[in-house]
């Protein structure tokens, strides 16, 4: 098990660098004019100037030596300091945002992760559970009606099921907001009187005994939520259901049951071991997913997370936010690549041997 785990880790730096290399790559289908306007806050206009800054971000240099520059960063000939690089947490600078991407990151990604997070519930346990549900009860009503979910969960696009549930839920009824904190919270939060601790709003009020607070970010995630795991949830689903009924129909399950075990217990610790074998393939890519939703998800309920900035920065032509948005995604599927090799083996021992 130890030895299957270091062979993926040493993996995890060449799978880091291709993901590197394609993002520079993409950044080379820019001349180097329009590269040089990109690390700047405005745009010169004049030649000469142009033609320095240039020279002094080597933007004219070969491309090996500009890769290098990129990930470790440069010289400045002035102060004699280092600047810049992706290894040292500079990439670039935001024009949509007003400000460093890093910073730009650091201050939006903590909304992200905190939906992230709470729609990982629902697509693990209510896709787990209703597909062993539905693969049990095959063909039965209850089956038909875990299908017709599924299929609709699939079917619908995001955003339109987002729109759906502000009509139904803002409009309506005003239940649950868009945004990410209502006003009055906001300035308790900016308050000395609020400590900080994850940049999680819902996790800092809990610490902070604030419930009222607690209760008003969790009105403000709870459509977003839903509208983020929606999609994943019914893949979930399907795929679960799907594996079950394979599982079902083997013959070690066929002897189980004619040994005399109670359905149960062939169901929760002879079927569902293996048929989540490929529940946990489908994890990498849904993490992946999840974060990639962001973008729509976040536009629709106006919540400002990294996929609302992403969203703000093609519209207004922002590479280097796109690019680092980019970086980012391609950063969190090799991770949660390496974590389900990592659960593939601790659960299927046959792996290990690969």
């Amino acid at each position: 098990m130890l030895n299957y785990i270091i062979r993926r880790l040493l993996l995890v730096p060449l799978l880091l660098f291709g993901v590197t290399v394609l993002i520079f790559a993409m950044l080379q289908a820019l001349t180097p004019v329009e590269r040089s306007a990109l690390y700047v806050r405005d745009i010169p206009r004049n030649d000469r100037v142009l033609d320095g800054i240039i020279r002094r971000y080597g933007l004219d240099q070969p491309i090996h030596v500009q890769y290098w520059k990129w990930l470790t960063g440069t010289v400045d000939p002035q102060s004699g300091e280092r600047v810049g690089g992706v290894l040292r947490g500079d990439f670039g600078y935001s024009r949509t945002a007003s400000q460093p991407v890093a910073d730009m990151l650091a201050h939006r990604f903590p909304a992200t992760l905190e939906m992230a997070l709470l729609a990982v519930i629902p697509v693990v346990a209510g896709g787990i559970v209703l597909g062993v549900i539905g693969a049990v009860n095959h063909n039965k009503p209850l089956d038909h009606i875990v299908r017709i979910f599924g299929i609709v969960g699939w079917s619908l696009p995001d955003f339109v099921f987002g729109l759906l549930l502000l009509m139904a839920f803002y409009a309506g009824t005003g239940w649950f907001p868009p945004g990410r904190i209502s006003d009055w919270a906001n300035q308790v939060i900016a308050s000395d009187a609020f400590r900080s601790y994850t940049q999680l709003i819902t996790v800092d009020a809990l610490l902070n005994l604030r419930f009222d607070i607690f209760w008003d970010a969790l009105r403000h995630l709870i459509m977003p939520v839903i509208t983020l795991a929606y999609l994943w949830w019914a893949l979930t689903l399907r795929v679960t259901r799907s594996s079950m009924l394979e599982t079902l129909r083997q013959d070690y399950i066929t002897t189980a049951r004619a040994k005399g075990l109670a359905e149960g217990v062939v169901i929760r610790r002879h079927a569902l071991p293996n048929a989540l074998m490929p529940v946990i393939t489908l994890g990498g890519g849904t993490i992946v997913g999840l974060l990639s939703g962001v973008v729509i998800v976040e536009t629709v309920f106006n919540y400002p997370g990294i996929g609302s900035a992403a969203a703000n920065a093609a519209v207004n032509l922002d590479v280097i936010t796109v690019l680092s948005f980019v970086l980012l995604n391609g950063f969190v599927l090799v991770m949660a690549n390496l974590i389900v090799d990592v659960l593939y083996a601790y659960i299927d021992p046959r792996v290990r041997l690969d």
